[in-house]
């Protein structure tokens, strides 16, 4: 007889470390339920290869999880969901997900006077794709798009509350500071934990949007109607997987996971995506 639950852990991937603040929204927000994770590391970043790279390296990643056994599948690499999402939804037989659309859709639903900011990687604002997406969701709305590509080093370094970090934000935020945006998207997985200096320097009539909290938030809106829950009383696991280790790996991990430094982190896991 067919079950109504399916204890398979949901498969989340980034190029790096960032799509950490994925895996912990995800947790928070369906703590039933088994992840396992998976950081190209080997291969960061994505940004600076051509579409087709991308999409090859996202569905080559996708095949990997997908052996694993996953049941669901969260892109949380913003480049991968601009450039390799449409393949891998073509190619995926489990739902997959990508942090844009999630994202988009919960600024366009938030703005009051539809100017929005969005903030990411140099690759990520080059895609276009934020705006793509809340011109199709409302065409009055005016995107910002900007750069900000001090904001990774900041936030991998743990400099959250560091005064160089809100010199730096105030520099680099001014054009959407001169805009008069309501609303700002945090769209490169690193932002969040950079989002009080951010809301600090912007101010309270700015809106930010967290996409990792938004996809987190799209994803559990499938458990039930399109992917089936965990079983009542499992115990949840969670994996860390990596195609190369980097030295600070496991701590910076514990930063974005907001982690103890005393443990509470599993072992991180090496694999190759080559057959």
């Amino acid at each position: 007889m067919d079950t109504p639950f399916d204890p398979r852990p949901i498969g989340i991937f980034d190029s790096g470390i960032g799509g950490l603040t994925v895996l912990r929204a995800v947790a928070q927000r369906l703590p039933g339920e088994s992840l396992i994770y998976l950081g190209d590391t080997a291969r960061v970043p994505y940004g600076s290869k051509s579409p087709r790279t991308v999409a090859r390296y996202t569905i080559q990643v996708a095949d990997f999880l997908l052996a694993r056994g996953i049941k669901a599948l969260v892109v949380a690499c913003n480049t991968a969901s601009a450039l390799g999402l449409e393949a891998l939804g073509r190619h995926s037989p489990v739902p997959a997900l990508g942090v844009i659309l999630p994202g988009a859709r919960l600024a366009a639903g938030t703005t009051r006077n539809r100017q929005v900011g969005i903030i990411g990687t140099r690759s990520t604002i080059a895609s276009g794709a934020y705006p793509r997406e809340l011109t199709a969701l409302d065409s009055l709305i005016r995107s910002h798009p900007l750069a900000c590509p001090l904001f990774v080093p900041l936030a991998e370094e743990g400099w959250h509350h560091h005064p160089a970090t809100r010199l730096i934000a105030t520099e680099s935020l001014q054009p959407l500071m001169a805009a008069g945006i309501d609303t700002l998207i945090l769209g490169c997985t690193h932002y969040p934990l950079l989002a009080p200096v951010i809301a600090e320097v912007m101010g309270p009539e700015v809106t930010l949007i967290d996409s990792a909290r938004a996809v987190a938030d799209a994803l559990a809106g499938r458990i039930g109607p399109e992917i089936r829950p965990a079983p009542p009383g499992a115990r949840p696991t969670r994996t860390l997987l990596a195609t190369d280790v980097p030295d600070r790996f496991e701590e910076v991990a514990r930063r974005f996971l907001e982690l103890e430094e005393s443990g509470g982190l599993e072992r991180v896991e090496m694999v190759d995506l080559q057959p």
